[in-house]
């Protein structure tokens, strides 16, 4: 479609298991569509530029950093965002809440995503937690409380 000079897309993206369908310009973030579009506001704004990770969402099962990621990019894709209802997350969140891996929270969207990526990758070794949590930056250093928390939601997964 083509309005005012500016070409849309016809975006077809299933987030946190509901089918949505929203014409968007094609130069339009995941970040900004998910927040301004869907009202998904979990999901932070920290960098822009791929450093921070308080944007990361998993699509299709794998975190991505959802300020680097153009919203056709998404189409025909799963996204989940920190609003998801899933046992696991809930689980994670509770963990984080008790193991003091909260700290100010401005991380903590793209901690809770990539640690529930981590969760269900089966991944239990301490330098793989931490690998793969390279990705996103806590300015308060809550490492530990978070490192604890993915550990025990790990240790009550099957």
């Amino acid at each position: 479609m083509h309005t005012g000079g500016i070409t849309m897309f016809n975006l077809k993206i299933k987030v946190n298991g509901r089918l949505y369908e929203k014409e968007v310009e094609p130069r339009k973030l995941l970040v900004s569509f998910l927040r301004e579009d869907l009202g998904l506001t979990g999901t932070h704004i920290g960098c822009d530029t791929t450093n921070c990770g308080a944007c990361t969402v998993l699509m299709d099962g794998l975190p991505v950093k959802s300020c680097t990621v153009l919203a056709v990019q998404a189409n025909n894709h799963n996204i989940m965002t920190v609003e998801n209802s899933d046992e696991t997350l809930s689980n994670l969140k509770e963990s984080f809440l008790k193991n003091n891996g909260l700290q100010c929270g401005y991380c903590t969207p793209g901690m809770l995503m990539t640690s529930f990526y981590i969760v269900n990758s089966k991944i239990r070794d301490d330098d793989e937690i931490k690998r793969n949590l390279e990705g996103n930056l806590c300015r308060c250093t809550g490492y530990d409380g978070i490192i604890k928390s993915i550990r025990e939601v790990s240790r009550n997964e099957p």
